[in-house]
């Protein structure tokens, strides 16, 4: 069965990074596009992110560009979102998903970024 496993959440100061990972199986994941998306406490969900197949496409939500960088290994079914400059509004649960037809089909059970001083 499909299975996706986000880690690399936590505490960091406003400033700080943090990179997230998920580990997929179950499924080809070199066929899906895949995105990252999260929920800040009290909110709805918010897309964050995707990527094409071969990574050769990405693109973000206006609130992470020039902060967040979506990549993947397909050799390592992993998904990964590096997160720099973070700001307390990154505050959330973060999620990755896989994609069918532009829609998330699969979610993972998401990681907990929290940006605090």
């Amino acid at each position: 069965q499909v299975q996706l496993v986000e880690s690399g959440g936590g505490l960091v100061q406003p400033g700080g990074s943090l990179r997230l990972s998920c580990a997929a199986s179950g499924f080809s994941f070199s066929n899906y596009w895949m995105h990252w998306v999260r929920q800040a406490p009290g909110k709805g969900l918010e897309w964050v992110s995707y990527i094409t197949i071969g990574g050769d496409r990405t693109n973000y939500a206006d609130s992470v560009k020039g902060r967040f960088t979506i990549s993947r290994d397909n050799a390592k079914t992993t998904l990964y979102l590096q997160m720099n400059s973070l700001k307390p509004e990154d505050t959330a649960l973060y999620f990755c998903a896989r994609d069918l037809s532009f829609t998330p089909d699969y979610w993972g059970q998401g990681t907990q970024v929290t940006v605090s001083s």
